[in-house]
């Protein structure tokens, strides 16, 4: 997406934005939502502007995993305006430090040496991170993942997403040692083992699934069956874990919501009522009535995108996580360093099984895990490690270095 062929994708991005934010900006009454306007114009400056940056001055040759990500994210800002202002304040604050982290991370990755260095001080933060969250964090909805200072909250575990990709890809990009196996293989059970003690059931489903996804992508060996018996053991502890009292509430109306429409089923059945009202194009922005129900802008967002944005716009959310998980293939393939094919499968699987949870959590294929649906749902912590993500992937693309030294 070189030279004048990123133009028309950029415009075509900005025309549907202008489309959903317009309304959002206007108030029933007819006045001016101030503050939706500057978010607006900031979003859409920070797009051009990475646009031109991007391909002028550093001549990188691709965009299209950006204008994806500045298509969900755009969303995601437009249903938190529809909500409230200070909702999307704090949402577009996540959304700029999330694009930072983006940028910081592909510089650090840009140089494997250099990546190596944050291995173990990314290893120590995380741990860290967990074990601070788990000894202060408050209960809330059932699990202890959140941490509260100064009228803001963060959800530590979504920071560590990160953090995983990165010192399992940095660990077995080159494996030395038994050691270093060893040790990576304490620190995925000692992350994964605080989630299951945080009872944050969705997100430990997803640390083991990436677990799997690195342990696969460093197959070929006997130390790849050592790690596959690993996950199945720690799967193992997850069912046990399942028995406990708190989990089998949460499973106790799958593929049964109708049966308690009005108690433990109210959000599955309401979402699965109100989805399918929105047909082909939606209601509109701020008509549904899914967003009344408790969780609706993040756990059931995709539902309040079926009711208001229609199927079509939906459906092409949903696709977009399988084209950065198909892009994400694609780079790996030609990537000039195993580090870069290990941490860009693990980051396009872990988003792909993330958005899957979430859709299909929602729509009662799958058990509700209370997982974010990817960039779209109202969430900072979420929103921040989606896009720092994002870089593994992009660093992954040898189109990212045209023109310029990794």
């Amino acid at each position: 997406m070189n030279g004048p062929r990123w133009f028309p994708t950029m415009l075509l991005i900005s025309i549907f934005q202008i489309i959903t934010f317009y309304q959002v900006i206007f108030k029933a009454d007819g006045t001016l939502n101030t503050a939706a306007s500057i978010v607006f114009i900031a979003f859409t400056a920070i797009e051009w502007l990475w646009s031109v940056i991007s391909t002028i001055k550093l001549r990188k040759s691709s965009l299209a995993l950006e204008y994806i990500a500045f298509f969900l994210t755009g969303i995601s800002l437009v249903v938190n305006a529809s909500v409230g202002t200070a909702q999307l304040i704090k949402q577009f604050i996540a959304v700029v430090l999330g694009f930072a982290a983006f940028v910081i991370l592909l510089f650090i990755v840009a140089d494997v040496e250099r990546a190596e260095k944050f291995r173990k001080p990314f290893a120590a933060a995380s741990i860290v991170m967990l074990l601070v969250t788990l000894i202060f964090a408050r209960n809330i909805n059932g699990a202890y993942n959140w941490l509260s200072f100064g009228g803001f909250s963060i959800q530590t575990s979504e920071l560590v997403k990160v953090t995983f990709v990165f010192v399992g890809a940095a660990t077995l990009e080159q494996l030395q040692s038994r050691r270093s196996l060893t040790q990576y293989v304490i620190f995925a059970v000692i992350c994964i083992g605080m989630l299951f003690l945080m009872r944050d059931l969705g997100t430990a489903l997803i640390f083991f699934f990436t677990f799997v996804v690195l342990a696969f992508m460093r197959s070929g060996d006997v130390r790849t069956i050592l790690f596959l018996i690993l996950g199945a053991a720690m799967l193992a502890g997850l069912v046990v874990l399942m028995r406990s009292d708190y989990i089998m509430q949460r499973f106790a109306t799958y593929r049964h919501v109708w049966d308690f429409s009005n108690g433990k089923g109210y959000q599955q059945t309401r979402v699965l009522t109100y989805s399918v009202s929105g047909g082909f194009l939606g209601l509109g922005i701020g008509n549904g009535h899914l967003r009344d129900v408790f969780a609706a802008t993040e756990d059931l967002i995709f539902g309040v995108l079926c009711e208001e944005w229609g199927m079509l716009i939906a459906f092409l959310v949903a696709d977009a996580f399988i084209f950065i998980f198909i892009h994400s293939i694609r780079c790996a393939k030609g990537a000039r360093s195993a580090f870069y094919s290990i941490s860009c499968c693990a980051a396009g699987g872990l988003l792909l099984f993330q958005a899957a949870l979430n859709i299909f959590g929602v729509t009662d294929f799958l058990p509700m895990t209370g997982v974010t649906l990817p960039f779209v749902s109202r969430g900072g912590s979420s929103t921040i490690s989606c896009w720092a993500l994002l870089a593994f992937i992009k660093a992954a693309d040898n189109r990212t270095w045209a023109g310029g030294k990794r």
